[in-house]
C-alpha cells in the first residue's frame, strides 16, 4: 500500500529526470522499472540497445505504466541516450575501486532533483548480469550505490529503480535545498563533453604525448578530472580552442609552413568566438 502524494504537473523538474537502462535483457524488468518510475512522478524512460522486445510481459509488469513503455526512447548507443544532460549519475551493485565521487540513494535523489530544476539529468542502470563497464562509468559525474545486507545483496532492476525513484521524488516533494557546490552555470551537456574528450585524445596523439601502453589509463584519468570540474560550455570552448592552437602549431612545425615560434591566431585556436570582458566588469 502506498499513500498518494501530490504529483507534479507536466513540464516540471521531474520530467527532466531520465532513467536510462543499458542493454536490458528481460521485458519484465523494463516493465517493472516503468511502474517504479510512474509511481514517483517520473516519465522519461530511455533504453540503450535493448536485447528484448517490449512484449505482453513488459506491459503486464508495468501494471498501468504501459504509457511509459510506449513513449520510451530507444537509442543504439549510450552517448545518444545522454544527449542534452548536464548531470549523469551511474548506478552500481558493488562499490568500485576507482577514484569516483560516490553517493548513497538519498544523496543521489537530492542531486538529481536539484539539478533537474536547471536542466536535463540522467540516472543510468546497467545490465542485469554485469552492470556497467568502466568506459560507461567514465561518462558519469557520480556513482550511486544502494547499501544492502552483506549476507544477501541481490536487488533486481525494478527494485533498484524503485529505491532511486522514491529518493528523487521525495527530494523534489520536500523542496530540498541545493547541496553545496551544485553549479548553476550553463553546464556543457554530455555530447559536448564527449566532443572535448574526442578532441583531447586526437590532440594528444597529434602532439606525440600519448604512450601506447598508457593511453587508455591516461584518457580515463583525464575524464575523471573534467567530470569533477563540471565544465560549462564556455570552458569547453576555451579548452578546445587551446587544443586546436596546439595542434595547429605542431602542424606548422612539422610542415615548416610558418614561423614555428609564432602563436596561433584567434581564428586557429577557436578563441575568436569568445567575447572579451566588458570594461569595469572585473572579469579576468
Amino acid at each position: 500500500m502506498t499513500e498518494s502524494a501530490d504529483l507534479p504537473g507536466p513540464g516540471g523538474p521531474l520530467d527532466r529526470v531520465r532513467f536510462v537502462l543499458v542493454e536490458p535483457t528481460h521485458p519484465g524488468n523494463i516493465g517493472a522499472v516503468a511502474r517504479a518510475m510512474k509511481t514517483m512522478g517520473l516519465t522519461h524512460l530511455a533504453l540503450v540497445n535493448p536485447r528484448c522486445a517490449l512484449d505482453a510481459e513488459a506491459i503486464a509488469r508495468a501494471s498501468g505504466a504501459d504509457d511509459l513503455l510506449a513513449q520510451a526512447a530507444i537509442h543504439p548507443t549510450l552517448p545518444e541516450a545522454l544527449a542534452g544532460c548536464r548531470l549523469v549519475i551511474a548506478t552500481s551493485a558493488r562499490l568500485r575501486h576507482v577514484d569516483w565521487p560516490q553517493l548513497d540513494p538519498r544523496a543521489c535523489g537530492m542531486q538529481l532533483a536539484t539539478e533537474a530544476a536547471l536542466g536535463e539529468v540522467a540516472l543510468i542502470l546497467g545490465r542485469e548480469s554485469s552492470g556497467l563497464t568502466n568506459e560507461e562509468l567514465a561518462r558519469c559525474q557520480y556513482l550511486a550505490h544502494i547499501p544492502t545486507s552483506p549476507g544477501f545483496s541481490s536487488l533486481n532492476l525494478g527494485a533498484a529503480a524503485q529505491v532511486f525513484a522514491y529518493e528523487v521524488f521525495t527530494a523534489h516533494r520536500l523542496g530540498a535545498a541545493a547541496p553545496a557546490g551544485v553549479p548553476t552555470e550553463d553546464l556543457a551537456p554530455a555530447e559536448e563533453l564527449e566532443g572535448l574528450h574526442g578532441h583531447l585524445a586526437q590532440a594528444l596523439n597529434d602532439l606525440g604525448f600519448r604512450h601506447a601502453n598508457q593511453s587508455h589509463r591516461l584518457l580515463q584519468r583525464l575524464r575523471r578530472l573534467f567530470n569533477r570540474a563540471r565544465l560549462d560550455r564556455v570552458e569547453v570552448n576555451i579548452l578546445r580552442g587551446i587544443l586546436s592552437a596546439a595542434q595547429g602549431r605542431k602542424l606548422h612545425v612539422v610542415g615548416a609552413t610558418t614561423d614555428p615560434g609564432a602563436p596561433a591566431t584567434p581564428a586557429e585556436s577557436g578563441l575568436d568566438t569568445l567575447s572579451p570582458p566588458k570594461p569595469g566588469s572585473g572579469e579576468q
